[in-house]
C-alpha cells in the first residue's frame, strides 16, 4: 500500500518540469511595447504629420507549449510621440485621440486582445488570430509572430471603422486619417 503514494510522487517529479513550462510567462511590461502608427492621407496631407503613439502594456501572459496571449491596456494611457510634432501640437493630437471623436478612453477604458488560436508556420513563427477589444466592440484580428532572441514581434493592421470610431477629418476632408492602423509589437516575458 505505501508504494501508492512513492508511485505518484515518481510521476510527479517526472512532469513538473513539463508543467512548469506549459504554465503562462507573464509579459514584462517594462521591456515590451507596443507602437500603433496613424497614417494620413488627403489632398493636403504632405502638410500634415503621421502619427507615432505609444501603447503601454498594463499586463499580459501568454504560452508557447499550449499557445496563447492575453495583453491588457489602458486606453487613457496612450501616448502621442510624434516627432515632428511640437508639443502644443502633440497635446491637441492626444487630445482629440482620447476624446470622444476617436478612443473615447472615458467610456472605453480598456483595449484586450486575446487569440483565440494560434498556429506554428515554422521555426519560432506563428500565425496568430483573436478577438480585438476597441472602443467597445470586439472583432477578429489576424497576424503573424516572429521569436528573436526572447522577442516575439509583429505586426496588426485594423481598420478604425470596423471599431466604430470615424476617422479624423480636417480642412474639410483635404487632410484626414487613413481608416487602417498599423500596430507594432515587441513583447518580452519575464
Amino acid at each position: 500500500m505505501k508504494a501508492q503514494p512513492v508511485r505518484f510522487l515518481v510521476v510527479l517529479l517526472l512532469f513538473m518540469p513539463a508543467l512548469a513550462f506549459a504554465a503562462p510567462a507573464s509579459v514584462d511590461t517594462q521591456k515590451s511595447t507596443l507602437t500603433v502608427r496613424v497614417y494620413k492621407s488627403g489632398f493636403f496631407s504632405a502638410f500634415a504629420h503621421d502619427h507615432e503613439i505609444s501603447a503601454p502594456i498594463d499586463q499580459g501572459s501568454f504560452t508557447e507549449e499550449n499557445p496563447s496571449i492575453e495583453i491588457s491596456i489602458t486606453a487613457g494611457k496612450l501616448k502621442v510621440m510624434d516627432k515632428e510634432s511640437s508639443d502644443s501640437e502633440k497635446e491637441k493630437i492626444q487630445t482629440r485621440m482620447l476624446g470622444p471623436e476617436v478612443l473615447d478612453a472615458v467610456h472605453f477604458k480598456e483595449i484586450r486582445f486575446h487569440s483565440t488560436q494560434i498556429q506554428k508556420v515554422g521555426d519560432g513563427s506563428w500565425q496568430v488570430t483573436g478577438d480585438l477589444t476597441l472602443h467597445g466592440q470586439t472583432h477578429p484580428v489576424a497576424f503573424r509572430v516572429q521569436k528573436s532572441s526572447g522577442h516575439y514581434q509583429g505586426v496588426a493592421e485594423v481598420k478604425q471603422k470596423d471599431f466604430g470610431m470615424t476617422p479624423i477629418s480636417i480642412a474639410g476632408g483635404s487632410v484626414k486619417v487613413k481608416d487602417q492602423v498599423k500596430i507594432e509589437f515587441d513583447v518580452v516575458g519575464q
